[in-house]
């Protein structure tokens, strides 16, 4: 019975290690994902401030690209009723 007693005793010295060492990579966990979540926050803001410039002017230029199309479009198709074409 002693035996067992000192065994019980030791597994339970172990199992007292084991959680200290758990609660310390618990907390040492949280951390680091904290730190990540925080830097992953400032890189995205920064590709965000970096980038909405050039955004902002590709679509000033689409959109003054459009506008061309569109009046050419009406221009040919004023001309293209101004001609003199043959009726049928």
């Amino acid at each position: 019975m002693k035996a067992l007693e000192q065994q019980w005793k030791a597994v339970q010295k172990q199992l007292a290690q084991l959680g200290k060492q758990a609660e310390s990579a618990r907390g040492q966990a949280r951390r680091r994902m904290k730190r990540l979540e925080r830097r992953t926050r400032v890189a995205v803001a920064r590709a965000l401030r970096k980038a909405e410039p050039q955004v902002r002017e590709a679509l000033d230029e689409a959109t003054r690209v459009g506008r061309g199309l569109q009046a050419g479009v009406r221009a040919g198709a004023a001309a293209y009723r101004a001609s003199a074409r043959t009726k049928k």
